[in-house]
């Protein structure tokens, strides 16, 4: 089989295992596995590789931000915070129209930079912003399409899953794709509450509402108690970042500590409670750490099959130029996002094209924002549109079907399209602040 042949087939075989209920990990490591096996013929080489895989993953000392930053999202969900921005946000919007939803966008930004997950934002956000909005007469579909378009930032603004995991398989500084996000996860919010703008003004049947006149409004007092905790988390996890005061590690660790004192300082935290964080982080721990390892294998194994030299010489040889090559990878993304999630879109597809955007002497930084952008697309898009089916699973509401989160997340995901144009078109906007 020649390396295209080779590459064409470990992708279906990934695939088809994926839809026959083989976890994500195993998948990626069995093909892999099998694949080095046949093409040298040595079984052995197949399980040494296996054993550096694992080592470079779990032995790495970026590694830890995962466990740290994972169990700070913890923590700080269990501590209500974004409940608290939610309401101020929405005191602050309350006399425009689709106000509530620009809110839900807004405490979905904050909320995700000391999160780092779409799917606990749209979980969170599903039982607060969506009964909110239907309690004043705005429409189904607009309600929950806010909720799914905004849970998204919660994968580009860091702290980030998928953008720790862009990084070790592209073996990047996880501290710049943090650093990387901000700006690109800051523009995606803003074009979000643009587009409800716009929406409210040339298309109210869509968006629906009253103003909100009877809202118990909060002092300054109150609003600075409900406001201060995340900004100090904020300030803490990419402040120190960006002063270059912390590593990524240090930064986790600290925001992990700082949550956890607001957390007890507000009771929000038991020891049952505390316990129970600490169990779940170890479970996404885990999972993460297998996506990362069979990733590394994946990507070995191509490499010895070839495929990214031959990729190259069949684009150079068709002449397709900068242009050319991110619509194929945009298209590719968002055809994998109906049907894949974003981990295993990161995880089979940035290996085969990183060979040829080095090259280019591009950022691969910006590359891996550009690859987080695309596959989070898929998040919205059906038949699998991961955070849509959280937020009817969330909801449980016989009156809004899955047809209906889809749909109202439909201009959501065109805005996200948009925003990818502009970053890949200005790729200094992904790296202004490094």
């Amino acid at each position: 089989m020649t390396p295209m042949e080779i590459g064409l087939a470990s992708i279906a075989a990934i695939i088809v295992l994926i839809y026959l209920g083989v976890y994500i990990p195993i998948a990626l490591g069995v093909v892999s596995f099998g694949a080095i096996w046949l093409m040298r013929e040595n079984m052995d080489l197949s399980f040494a590789l296996l054993k550096i895989a694992i080592g470079d993953s779990a032995m790495s000392y970026t590694f830890a931000t995962i466990p740290l930053f994972t169990f700070m999202g913890l923590v700080v969900s269990k501590a209500g915070i974004g409940a608290d921005v939610y309401t101020v946000l929405n005191q602050a919007f309350r006399r425009v129209t689709g106000g509530i939803g620009m809110a839900t966008v807004g405490a979905n930004a904050v909320f995700a930079a000391v999160t780092g997950s779409s799917i606990a934002s749209a979980s969170v956000f599903s039982k607060m912003s969506v009964p909110e909005m239907l309690k004043h007469d705005y429409n189904p579909r607009f309600a929950v399409g806010v909720v799914a378009g905004s849970s998204v930032l919660g994968m580009i603004i860091p702290p980030s899953a998928m953008l720790i995991i862009y990084a070790f398989v592209a073996e990047q500084s996880v501290g710049a794709m943090f650093l990387a996000g901000v700006v690109p996860g800051l523009l995606l919010a803003a074009a979000y509450v643009g587009a409800i703008w716009l929406m409210g003004r040339f298309t109210p049947g869509f968006v629906g509402g009253r103003l909100v006149h009877d809202a118990t409004l909060m002092g300054w007092g109150e609003i600075a108690a409900r406001s201060l905790p995340i900004l100090g988390l904020i300030l803490v996890v990419l402040g120190g970042l960006y002063a270059g005061w912390t590593t990524p590690v240090e930064a986790g660790a600290a925001g992990s500590l700082l949550g956890l004192i607001i957390a007890v300082a507000r009771r929000r935290m038991t020891w049952r409670g505390f316990w129970e964080a600490l169990l779940e982080t170890g479970h996404i721990t885990a999972a993460i750490l297998f996506l990362i390892t069979a990733a590394s294998m994946y990507a070995r194994m191509l490499g010895i099959a070839g495929l990214p030299n031959e990729l190259s010489d069949i684009l150079r040889e068709a002449q397709l130029g900068f242009a050319w090559i991110m619509v194929i990878y945009v298209v590719l993304m968002l055809f994998l996002g109906t049907i894949l999630d974003t981990s295993s879109i990161i995880l089979i597809v940035v290996p085969l094209f990183l060979p040829l955007i080095e090259p280019m002497g591009l950022s691969l930084v910006w590359f891996g924002i550009i690859s987080v952008v695309a596959a989070e697309i898929g998040l919205l898009t059906p038949p699998l549109g991961l955070s849509c089916f959280v937020i009817k699973a969330t909801l449980d509401d016989d009156r809004i079907s899955l047809k209906d989160v889809f749909l109202g997340a439909l201009p959501f995901a065109f805005v996200m399209l948009l925003v990818l144009v502009v970053l890949i078109r200005f790729p200094g906007l992904s790296l202004a602040i490094l």
